[in-house]
């Protein structure tokens, strides 16, 4: 078959050159992105090998980087651009800001944090603040904003990743995020389509199914990922989830032509890059393979396979389907060519490498944490303050008994904000004669807090309290009780006698001092993006003045 002109295609000589100088096992390595963690490695170390691998031998289109420091992820990336025949497109999940992956970038709340401020200029602020961090370090896409709308509380991997559960304003924040992103020349991802919100399976480990019908699908999910195509999103993720009113086979949308072709492409008019979510997970490769999974996901319109459990499995199916004829050249070639725009828009034809010099003027500028902590701020929403023991603590300093349970030092945090502070933290490993402990440390002072940091952890099948947990919150309700959630919203499910609950959405040291500042007085002012039922209504929370005066 003979190579289409740029003229032909609509895209430039330089994607047109970079493609026709490719044989058919050159463009389906293309198509693959594998994953790397980003900690430091020498540059012929033994642990460096496998992706050396990747770019010298299989020549992959693409890397996902994963945690590590700034510095650490740019130089392994530099080397490894500067290794591979075409440049790579740099991937990672940057959820939440870059902080989400690189250690000393700029932390932010969740999506639903975000959300829970009102401000629309604040998603945009992240997403450029991300972008800016994200490139400084080598990063071109960023598999964000996440558009899934959580109206269902039992979700167990969306949770506080989404925005809430109202699909306009979920939609709003979504395409902020976008066009904050795109801002910095950072490519943009909404993710997971054509929709994840309303599950009870986490798709890490099986595959859930969604049983909305079409007009439902219209009026809820689908409405995050129209707002994110009009705002100019690059990628679209699919999901691993089965939408049976999509597919009557029950096929996850990742493998479905129904759903990437006919709903995506043709319904919602996107015209960019589809991604896959990882193709490790349990809900595709415990039943097909590796490598027939990334054929299958191929022919169901993904341009890009990301993660598959075997590279080289995945190219060589993927290389058999063509040579056999189950994929056609012109499709290998179509998504392929996606992705080489997507690199020259990235600017990787004229520049693949990053200074080092220059990470540290970026990457945690004094002004971008200044922007987090007053979203921080806004973000916090008290939910309830029964009998006014939060609106007491704000009026002076106190003798607080303090239990951790997660990730952070919210006690810290209030001993500097001013408060007497005794102090037990709990693991999710605490046993019978820790939560003893905890007891007689919440006896010990008439004012109690208890710091809770339940998140998302992909994998696990489920996100709450230990129940020994709530029991111990339960047992303390009657007495002065202040509940801060660093995580999930939706506590009250295992422990309705909470009499005052503040929401900090996830703990990081600008999350904590904002919430321990609001316990000594500053001001409260975040709304539910999420209803809390039966307690608590969308779009309510108490609004606290620095004077105090508590509103509706």
């Amino acid at each position: 078959m003979p190579e289409r002109t740029a003229a032909q295609t609509g895209t430039s000589q330089v994607v047109e050159r970079a493609l026709s100088g490719m044989t058919i096992r050159q463009r389906a390595a293309q198509t693959v992105m594998p994953w790397l963690l980003g900690d430091f490695a020498g540059f012929d170390a033994d642990g460096l090998a496998k992706a050396r691998g990747w770019v010298d031998s299989l020549e992959v289109g693409g890397i996902v980087i994963s945690i590590g420091s700034p510095l650490d992820v740019a130089a392994k990336l530099n080397f490894l651009q500067r290794r591979s025949r075409t440049p790579l497109l740099i991937a990672s999940d940057l959820e939440g800001g870059a902080a989400f992956r690189f250690t000393g970038a700029t932390p932010f709340p969740t999506n639903m944090g975000v959300a829970a401020g009102g401000r629309e200029q604040d998603a945009h602020t992240m997403g450029r603040i991300t972008g800016l961090e994200g490139r400084a370090v080598g990063v071109h896409l960023t598999f964000s904003p996440v558009a899934d709308v959580n109206n269902n509380a039992a979700n167990p991997v969306i949770n506080t990743r989404s925005f809430g559960s109202d699909a306009a304003q979920v939609g709003r924040f979504v395409a902020a995020t976008v066009r904050g992103l795109k801002s910095t020349g950072i490519l943009s991802t909404a993710k997971h389509f054509p929709g994840h919100g309303d599950t009870e399976v986490d798709s890490h480990i099986a595959l859930p199914v969604v049983g909305k019908s079409w007009p439902d699908l219209v009026m809820t999910e689908l409405v995050p990922f129209r707002a994110a195509i009009r705002a100019g999103v690059d990628v679209v993720m699919s999901g691993h989830i089965a939408v049976t009113a999509l597919d009557p086979d029950s096929l996850p949308a990742t493998l479905s032509k129904g759903v990437m072709e006919k709903v995506l492409r043709d319904s919602l008019g996107f015209r960019g890059l589809v991604v896959t979510d990882a193709l490790d997970m349990g809900a595709l490769v415990t039943r097909y393979g590796a490598g027939e999974a990334a054929v299958r996901a191929f022919e169901a319109g993904s341009d890009l396979l990301l993660m598959p459990a075997d590279p080289v499995a995945a190219i060589d199916a993927l290389v058999a389907a063509v040579r056999s004829g189950r994929v056609s050249r012109a499709r290998l070639d179509r998504s392929v060519r996606r992705l080489l725009v997507l690199k020259e828009r990235a600017g990787l034809f004229r520049q693949r490498t990053v200074s080092l010099d220059r990470i540290g003027e970026v990457v945690g500028r004094r002004a971008f944490i200044d922007s987090a902590r007053a979203i921080s701020a806004r973000a916090l929403v008290l939910v309830k303050d029964r009998d006014g023991v939060v609106a007491r603590l704000r009026r002076a300093p106190q003798d607080l008994a303090v239990i951790g349970f997660g990730d952070g030092n919210f006690a810290g945090q209030l001993a500097e904000a001013g408060h007497r502070v005794r102090s037990f933290r709990l693991y999710p490993s605490s046993g019978p004669a820790s939560y003893d402990s905890a007891r007689a440390v919440l006896g010990s002072a008439p004012t109690a807090v208890v710091a809770v940091g339940v998140r998302v952890t992909t994998g696990s099948g489920s996100i709450a309290m230990p129940p020994a947990l709530a029991a111990l919150i339960e047992e303390r309700s009657a007495q002065p009780l202040v509940v801060v959630s660093f995580g999930s919203p939706y506590l009250l499910s295992q422990a309705p006698s909470i009499g005052s609950l503040l929401l900090a959405w996830t703990a990081n040291p600008l999350t904590e001092r904002a919430a321990a500042q609001a316990l000594a007085g500053a001001p409260i002012t975040g709304r539910l993006p999420i209803p809390l039922p039966p307690h608590a209504a969308l779009g309510s929370g108490l609004i606290l003045s620095s004077g105090n005066a508590a509103t509706r």
